[in-house]
């Protein structure tokens, strides 16, 4: 599903040239779950931006599907970010104007796939029942994290990436998220990659890559 080659970035500071990524290559398969590891600084939320259409490559190639990516121009990164990726945020980036109901539904709605059925089974699932007219300030940080959770999941995307998806919670209520987590993932049939910092969470997926130094050890 995803196939990444010899990616590089580089950004440009004021003492000069910061290589982040020097030469990264990694596939992850239609329903695989892959755990990106690696110490802080290491280029793992870049890689993630990548992978997710965010930013952009200065070297290398990017494809989903069969189909290049990495050269996409910034329509049509939006196009691809709300039809075929979901992602979950470390900073969850939930849209603070709206209801628990309408973040759910926001990226369903971008692409044209709101699913009422399936929404109403996500919120089932993700313990949200009763909370879709509340706030994101209205809700605990677990609740939080569960909507970004369902709202990455609504449009059933062929990709999903996920950034410390339980870095903020204590480890109970972590341990319960990334059940939920790869469940809906499992059920929706996508390709997964979690940054994540935990050992015990890496050692729940299927496989685990390790970043240090801009490139996969």
């Amino acid at each position: 599903m995803l196939d990444a080659h010899d990616l590089r970035k580089t950004y440009q500071t004021g003492d000069g040239s910061l290589t982040v990524l020097d030469g990264v290559s990694l596939s992850v398969a239609r329903g695989e779950s892959v755990a990106l590891t690696g110490e802080s600084g290491s280029g793992k939320s870049t890689l993630l931006h990548l992978l997710g259409c965010l930013d952009t490559p200065d070297g290398g190639r990017l494809s989903l599907d069969g189909s290049r990516i990495d050269d996409l121009d910034d329509a049509g990164r939006a196009r691809l970010r709300r039809d075929r990726i979901g992602v979950v945020f470390q900073s969850l980036n939930l849209i603070p104007s709206l209801t628990v109901e309408q973040n759910l539904a926001f990226q369903a709605r971008l692409a044209g796939r709101h699913d009422p059925d399936w929404q109403e089974r996500l919120t089932r699932r993700l313990g949200l029942d009763g909370l879709g007219q509340r706030f994101p300030e209205q809700l605990s940080g677990g609740q939080q994290q569960r909507v970004a959770i369902g709202r990455a999941i609504a449009n059933r995307p062929e990709l999903v990436l996920a950034d410390e998806p339980t870095g903020n919670l204590d480890e109970t209520t972590a341990a319960r998220v990334m059940d939920l987590l790869l469940e809906l993932v499992d059920e929706t049939g996508a390709a997964f990659l979690m940054v994540t910092h935990s050992d015990v969470l890496a050692a729940r997926l299927s496989r685990r890559l390790h970043l240090s130094g801009g490139r996969l050890a």
